[in-house]
């Protein structure tokens, strides 16, 4: 194939990499402009980890910057004990002893640190994973329904926490190397006024090509960013165990291999051009840094042999020049790292916004046990969507009522299952639980009252036991009598004993002694979480797709059951004989309620239902006619 075949080679810059195309055009101003509100937020977070590890790291960095300058200015008392031919060697003793416990105790300060931030970071690391998973957990159900708020969760959670761990240790660097420049800065204008631009002239060179080195690689990331994402694709397709059957019986290995290696060549492209770039700038810096250096030195002999400067205090101010140009670096570069952390961090602020946004407010009525679900011209639309997905829904369902919720794909069987719920609040009309509108409920008093068994049920990495008891969590049973009804009356029992541990099998393959289900055993496990969790509003949706026909009559008359025990029970189902014996049948079209009514009543006038009957047993006339 010579064309691509996963995405387009020319796409637009995505809208959370705008940052990255902002600080590829940003300058050294903009950077040390950006940087004092970064370092704030840092802090913060710093500190409302661990307060004591923040205060002793930042002191510990200002006594490193004084000793620093305390051994600049021993330095400079060293070099006159020496270079004074009329002063012992041995008078010139302490000065030395002076000099090598400063900088001694600079290297003790240094390691102190690292020490400190090296147990600080994982706990703001932490914290972030923390505020970012109880920010997702909190949102409602319809906010994963928004791909831009997704997106954003996505990215945050993968790469925010580790961008705060390198984010405590760049500050902390910044911090470091400031005060190391500043102090030698300083030291130097006290030694004599003219020498603290000399100490500059070799530093600002360095500085500037580091910037300049950064933006090279900001603007690299913004070219290659849809390509990396392909090849995260391609990847996952690689070793993804669902995919691997599909892709050998479609002989598409090496279609697979071939894509990999196109988009892996356009980033080594990309990246070998970026590198020399970079090398070249950085080349750059230190020439004119070395130029720097050579014209700072040659002032100072200029000042020496005209008088200006003693010798001694030239010696110092090499020493300082030096200490002066390495922070200076330093800084810079850990300035351009935090720039670039900083974009993530963002995210994870606006992640946390988002997020905050899409929480239902905090209800203020208690939640009743549902005796009758009143639909009161409901309607709903998700996020960004042209049409409603649910328009102007009126119905009423009571306790011991069974209701099939029945029509073509797309006709809104789902979402209207949602919004009966309380997952979904609906963006019209209302939905009244015995007089209640659920909008002003408590989400988790709402959603204690219902259980949910899903079409594509989620498998919990977990015991075989531990997927059924996780409908409700906590639940007393003793005797395990409710747990043996679940799965006896669903037929997970069955599935348990084929299983080589029984319900303590671990039903994961990401665990070497894990085990799996196939799609039909997952439903049989889902319909008994489902009875399990023991709530007054049942809703089943497609709970027998992978169901052969003898175990999907075994669960739908244990969920018609269901109608008997003072529960509301809804059922939706492409299989039309499963529900011929329902109390109630709702008929969805295009979003809205086409038809009311019983089997019988339905089946009586002309309408979709009767349609989509006879199509189904049209289709088993004609085979027993065969």
């Amino acid at each position: 194939m010579t064309r691509p075949f996963i995405g387009v080679d020319e796409v637009v810059v995505p809208d959370w990499a705008t940052g990255y195309a902002s600080a590829a055009d940003a300058g050294l101003r903009a950077l040390v402009r950006d940087l004092p509100a970064t370092l704030t937020f840092i802090a913060r977070e710093a500190w409302a980890a661990s307060r004591p590890l923040t205060l002793a790291a930042g002191s510990a960095r200002l006594a490193s910057g004084a000793v620093t300058a305390f051994g600049l200015l021993a330095t400079a008392d060293a070099f006159t004990g020496l270079l004074d031919g009329g002063t012992p060697l041995v008078a010139a003793l302490p000065a030395l002893i002076a000099v090598v416990v400063a900088f001694a105790l600079r290297g003790l300060l240094d390691s102190v640190v690292s020490a400190i931030t090296g147990a600080l970071a994982p706990l703001v690391e932490a914290r972030a994973r923390d505020r970012l998973a109880a920010a997702a957990l909190a949102v409602q159900s319809a906010a994963f329904d928004d791909a831009e708020f997704t997106d954003l969760l996505g990215r945050a959670c993968t790469e925010a926490p580790d961008e705060f761990k390198a984010a405590v240790t760049d500050a902390g660097e910044i911090l470091g190397s400031a005060v190391t420049s500043a102090a030698s800065v300083v030291t130097a204008a006290v030694l004599h006024p003219l020498l603290a631009p000399l100490v500059l002239l070799s530093a600002v060179p360095r500085a500037w090509a580091s910037a300049r080195s950064a933006r090279v690689a900001f603007a690299s990331y913004v070219r290659v960013v849809s390509h990396r994402k392909r090849i995260g694709i391609t990847a996952a397709l690689t070793t993804d165990r669902e995919a691997a059957a599909e892709i050998r019986a479609c002989g598409a290995r090496g279609l697979l291999l071939d894509e990999h290696r196109r988009i892996a060549a356009r980033l080594t492209a990309e990246a070998v051009r970026t590198s020399n770039r970079r090398e070249a700038l950085l080349l750059a810096g230190r020439a004119l840094s070395g130029i720097g250096t050579g014209a700072a030195y040659l002032a100072l002999f200029l000042l020496v042999s005209h008088g200006v400067l003693p010798l001694a205090v030239a010696g110092a101010a090499v020493v300082a020049m030096r200490a002066a140009s390495g922070g200076a670096t330093q800084a810079v570069q850990e300035a351009n790292n935090l720039y670039q952390v900083s974009l993530t961090l963002h995210v994870f602020r606006s992640c946390l916004e988002r997020a905050a946004a899409h929480r239902r407010a905090p209800g203020s009525v208690e939640a009743p046990d549902p005796e009758e679900v009143v639909l009161d011209e409901v309607t709903f639309s998700y996020p960004d969507a042209v049409e409603p997905a649910v328009r102007a829904v009126s119905a009423t369902l009571r306790r011991g009522q069974v209701v099939a919720l029945v029509g073509e794909n797309g006709s809104g069987k789902t979402t209207l299952s949602k919004l009966i719920s309380g997952l979904y609040l609906p963006t019209g009309g209302a939905v009244r639980w015995n007089g209640v509108d659920i909008a002003s409920v408590d989400e988790d008093a709402l959603n204690d009252r219902v259980a949910m068994v899903m079409q594509a049920p989620l498998r919990w990495p977990s015991s075989a036991a531990d997927n059924i008891r996780v409908g409700r969590i906590g639940r007393a049973d003793p005797e395990d009598a409710h747990f043996a009804a679940a799965a006896r009356d669903s037929g997970a029992d069955r599935v348990a004993q084929t299983l080589p541990n029984g319900w303590e099998t671990l039903l994961s393959r990401l665990f070497a002694t894990g085990h799996d289900l196939s799609g039909g055993q997952w439903q049989r496990l889902s319909v008994a979480r489902g009875l399990y969790r023991d709530a007054p509003l049942v809703i089943a949706d497609e709970p027998t797709a992978a169901l052969d026909a003898r175990a999907e009559h075994a669960v739908f008359a244990a969920l018609r059951d269901l109608g008997g025990r003072d529960k509301i029970t809804v059922l939706i189902t492409h299989r039309l004989a499963n529900i011929r014996t329902v109390d109630l049948i709702l008929v969805m079209h295009e979003g809205r309620l086409a038809q009311v009514g019983t089997h019988v009543t339905l089946m009586a006038e002309p309408g979709h239902y009767r349609d989509l009957y006879e199509i189904q047993a049209d289709a088993y006339d004609a085979g027993v006619s065969r």
